[in-house]
């Protein structure tokens, strides 16, 4: 599990400008042994600078002391670790000092400089001691030896910390880059995991509004009739008693029809729930089946009893289509409505979706006259043009105190539909009220 940037963060629990615990631990342990090297070497200095023991020893565990201070300011330590070069004390502040340094974030060329500072003084100072051992004739070698020591020594007092300092530094970094990376990363998957929710929110909105869309076509149109027919049947079962059973069949038949295409949806639901799935009722309805089916039983809602689905004057089209118009102005006829058709342009084959959004614009239309305007003449336009299909359905005031008027109530979610349908096509819907007192639908669809 990758550990991310605030968990980082929270680790860092050191007091003063530690990190951690154990880096205290560390540095204090580095510091005090550096102390006691430079303390020792302090006693040597002060007997051969003639200085008092007590003064070399304090002075040499100052210097050493230094090193406690490596993270903070580790200039200073390799400046201190230079300084007491001459005096033959502080190797390992200047070996720790030269990693610290390499290790850091500071510029390569303060690295560079201060690496080179403590190069040409450890080499001086090796070279000067070795002349004057040889002079003193404590070391018997040839001359060749005293610039080999001098700058074996040097090298390897120099180079060795300052490399693997600068390795140190580069994976430190690198580590660095790859946790920053990290934490951009799990942000990303989240802000893409939050918007995933939001789209998957904002489908099954979209879905279960198709679904309420296509459910409401499905029964709005025969249910209207439905009414309207039992309507007439009220006025009629007296008077016309031949008309009256015909109007009760045919009231009879849209309810089989609707009760028909109702149950098949309650199918998918109940269908749905058992598709391979351990326990049938913790399984969530899948809505796009439900959607399918709802658009499946909505396109049988223009035929009679027993018929199939209508067909389109495109080949493939399944649903209903404009080639279905004279049916279902047939049933509104049936129902008492005056319809009057007219049709500008050829017919000719449009996409499936531009034929059902056609043909339920004018639906929905017809039904809205049947809930609002009974009995009122209705005007059906269709105009085929080069590229787009515009339809209008436009009804006069209805009949004053006509007794065959049926009151249908309204959900007010026809004419949203139809905007919606529209809309979805790239199109134009325009509905309101006439000059005349009627109602008028209109609506361009693209092909």
């Amino acid at each position: 599990m990758t550990r991310t940037g605030e968990d980082h963060s929270a680790a860092l629990t050191g007091p003063w400008w530690w990190a951690r615990r154990r880096s205290v631990v560390l540095d204090v342990g580095l510091a005090v042994a550096s102390a006691a090297e430079c303390g020792a070497e302090g006693i040597a200095f002060a007997g051969d600078a003639g200085l008092p023991v007590p003064v070399g020893l304090l002075f040499g565990l100052l210097a050493g002391s230094v090193l406690l201070l490596r993270r903070r300011w580790p200039i200073a330590v390799v400046l201190v670790s230079i300084a007491v070069t001459p005096a033959q004390m502080g190797f390992l502040m200047g070996v720790v000092g030269l990693y610290t340094l390499a290790a850091s974030e500071l510029p390569r060329r303060i690295i560079g400089a201060l690496s080179g500072m403590s190069l040409a003084g450890s080499l001086i100072v090796t070279f000067v001691r070795a002349r004057q051992d040889m002079a003193s004739g404590s070391l018997t070698v040839g001359e060749w030896f005293v610039p080999f020591l001098s700058i074996t020594t040097a090298l390897g007092m120099t180079a060795p910390p300052v490399l693997l300092g600068l390795y140190v530094g580069a994976r430190r970094r690198l580590m660095e880059s790859l946790r920053e990376r990290a934490d951009s990363l799990e942000r990303e998957l989240q802000l893409l995991a939050e918007r995933a929710e939001e789209r998957a929110e904002w489908a099954r909105g979209e879905e279960r509004t198709r679904i309420a869309r296509e459910m409401h076509d499905v029964v709005a149109h025969r249910v209207s009739l439905m009414v309207v027919h039992a309507a007439a049947l009220q006025a009629v079962a007296r008077k016309d008693p031949e008309k009256a059973v015909k109007n009760a069949a045919l009231v009879g038949d849209m309810g089989r029809q609707a009760l028909t295409e109702l149950r098949e949806m309650l199918g998918v639901l109940r269908a749905g729930e058992s598709l391979s799935v351990p326990d049938a009722r913790s399984a969530p309805v899948p809505l796009a089946a439900v959607g399918f089916a709802a658009a499946a039983a909505a396109s049988r809602a223009v035929d009679g009893p027993g018929e199939g689905g209508g067909h389109g004057s495109g080949a493939g089209i399944e649903g209903p289509s404009l080639a279905d118009l004279d049916e279902l102005l047939g049933q509104s006829r049936v129902a008492g409505m005056a319809v009057v058709l007219s049709v500008e342009g050829e017919l000719r084959a449009y996409a499936a979706e531009v034929e059902q959004t056609a043909f339920r614009v004018v639906q929905e239309a017809l039904t809205n006259v049947h809930k609002h305007a009974a009995g009122a003449k209705t005007y059906v336009r269709v105009a085929h043009r080069l590229s787009e299909i515009a339809m209008q359905v436009e009804n006069e005031p209805p009949p004053e105190g006509d007794p065959e008027r049926a009151r249908l109530p309204s959900g007010g979610n026809g004419l949203v539909g139809m905007k919606e349908r529209v809309s979805a096509l790239g199109g134009a819907f325009v509905s309101g009220p006439t000059d005349a007192g009627g109602f008028r639908v209109s609506a361009v669809i693209p092909t």
